[in-house]
């Protein structure tokens, strides 16, 4: 029975803890995690779903994601995330790269760089049945055939757009 920290609108806890899968009132906000992991090619790495994983099923996704889990900030979550999913110890020592809220809460996105070979990655058999690098337009193409989460184009344009930006820059692309 896994448990997440209820938030706020504000992104504050609220002291209450929800349980996946279970109903959680309108007002109530969970932070979920998504980290996209580049290769110096630009390529990203990219998950093949299980096809029995509730949610998305079969579809190919980006390199790691997830809800935090109660007592996780979002580095907390990032780190575990990956450890989990892909059995890669991968060092993340900066704040999210930029945020998304949705109606349920808060999508923090983190890219990283990383050219390890993914022939020894240790995937997670409940989550993940696959992976492999992927470009930009390899990407939306399978968007736009089905075969990958639907996520609109223009988040994965700015995923690989902002992919070499330092994050002081924030939205823009110099000072």
């Amino acid at each position: 029975m896994e448990q997440f920290d209820i938030y706020d609108i504000n992104r504050q806890k609220t002291g209450r803890k929800g349980i996946r899968g279970e109903y959680t009132a309108p007002e109530d906000m969970r932070l979920v995690v998504h980290i996209c992991i580049f290769n110096t090619k630009g390529e990203m790495l990219i998950q093949h779903r299980q096809p029995f994983k509730k949610g998305w099923s079969g579809l190919w996704d980006i390199s790691v994601g997830g809800s935090a889990i109660s007592g996780d900030d979002s580095l907390m979550a990032a780190h575990r995330e990956i450890k989990e999913e892909l059995g890669l110890d991968l060092t993340i020592n900066h704040r999210p790269n930029f945020n998304i809220n949705f109606d349920g809460g808060f999508d923090d996105f983190y890219l990283v760089n990383w050219d390890g070979d993914i022939s020894a990655l240790n995937l997670q058999y409940k989550e993940v049945e696959s992976v492999k690098w992927a470009t930009r337009q390899e990407i939306l193409s399978m968007i736009a055939d089905g075969t990958f989460v639907p996520y609109y184009p223009s988040l994965i344009n700015m995923i690989f757009d902002m992919k070499n930006s330092p994050v002081k820059y924030g939205a823009h692309f110099r000072e």
